[in-house]
């Protein structure tokens, strides 16, 4: 399961609406890939279709669609957003990551 920060659930409220999606009915996507300067990077869109090898769960009211092969990856990662001065974006708590890069937006395990 990933948990989403209430400063996560604010952002992604504003930018779903931003994009045209409906946060009551729509999903934000959350996904792992190859590439990045620590081997893997995080990927997240925003969706309308759930998929047959997706997993979909809620937290803090956002729903969460995540494939299989990245859900493995992603297990008790927090996701949370940062508007700070080092940089703003969206910050993946992930404790099963064993290195990342500088910019927080890669992982090895």
């Amino acid at each position: 399961m990933i948990k989403v920060s209430d400063s996560a659930k604010k952002k992604v409220i504003e930018l779903m609406d931003y994009d045209g999606f409906n946060f009551s009915k729509d999903f934000v996507r959350v996904g792992v890939k190859s590439g990045g300067c620590s081997g893997l990077s995080y990927d997240l869109t925003f969706d309308h279709i759930q998929r047959d090898n997706d997993t979909v769960f809620e937290d803090n009211e956002v729903k969460i669609i995540v494939d299989k092969k990245s859900f493995l990856y992603l297990v008790g990662t927090t996701l949370e957003y940062s508007g700070g001065l080092n940089g703003k974006g969206f910050v993946f708590n992930n404790p099963n990551a064993n290195r990342t890069c500088g910019c927080g937006e890669s992982f090895s395990l």
